[in-house]
């Protein structure tokens, strides 16, 4: 599909392209195309080799990893998003799977054109070592939630963070399916559920999909955030990248930090 200037102009907000000049950033998107895909597509297997950078603009998308006949959902994007990047730079084999988990649309980039424009322009360079690193930290803050924390303080950061997100401390919506969220959070959906139950004393009552925290300050005692793990960043109209978000990174209760000129800040996965 023929890509619309729309398109074009929307991962011109990503920090990992907002320094290109025009000449430079039409170099970098030379040969991308657009498309779109039903819920349920995978775009990607791991293990494959990987040619393009992915952008999603629309929807939703799982990054899953498995071995033998397990599977774990390792992340779950929002537009406007990258994945595959450190692949891509790398020329290297997918290690993760991409699904999406709702109607989507991916803009995809010629990783040979990205990897030439890293080489030549170095201010991309630099917006692609930021991401690299922000990721890099996202990871980090996950193995060490699942390493130190039970299931029951997981879930209870989940929330905490959903809520600062999206700005209302006593309502959330939960953004994908409880199954999805227990792969996320590396529990069965039976532990996810023995969880929202016995979070039932700390004020948490669940309908469906809808989170209603009755006690926001008994809930956070209960789960003892810590930036050094959590990354709870208000979401915002612009996209700002891993980077951006882990240079935001707030605790429940706390006022965001002021977001660098012109950029609100939004959590994004990369």
């Amino acid at each position: 599909m023929s890509i619309r200037q729309t398109d074009l102009d929307r991962i011109r907000t990503l920090p990992l392209f907002a320094d290109m000049t025009p000449s430079v950033f039409r170099d970098a998107t030379a040969g991308a195309f657009l498309q779109r895909f039903p819920a349920g597509t995978t775009l990607l297997m791991e293990g494959d080799p990987v040619d393009f950078l992915y952008v999603l603009l629309d929807g939703a998308v799982e990054l899953q990893g498995s071995w033998k006949e397990k599977e774990a959902v390792l992340a779950v994007l929002r537009p406007v998003s990258t994945f595959i990047l450190a692949a891509v730079m790398l020329e290297a084999p997918a290690l993760m799977s991409a699904r999406t988990l709702e109607r989507s649309e991916v803009l995809m980039l010629s990783g040979e054109a990205l990897r030439r424009t890293t080489r030549q322009d170095p201010a991309f360079g630099f917006a692609v070592v930021q991401e690299l690193a922000g990721c890099y930290r996202g990871v980090v803050r996950m193995v060490k939630a699942h390493k130190l924390r039970g299931c029951l303080e997981r879930v209870a950061n989940y929330l905490l963070a959903q809520s600062a997100r999206q700005g209302d401390p006593h309502h959330i919506v939960l953004p994908y399916g409880k199954r999805v969220l227990a792969s996320l959070l590396g529990m069965t959906p039976e532990n996810l559920s023995r969880a929202f139950a016995q979070l039932a004393d700390y004020g948490v009552q669940v309908r469906g999909p809808e989170i209603h925290l009755a006690r926001p300050r008994a809930l956070e005692r209960l789960a003892r955030p810590s930036p050094l793990i959590d990354n709870h960043v208000k979401a915002g109209p612009l996209p700002i990248g891993r980077a951006g978000t882990e240079s935001l990174t707030t605790t429940p209760g706390a006022p965001p930090p002021p977001a660098p000129s012109g950029v609100s800040a939004a959590p994004r996965t990369a």
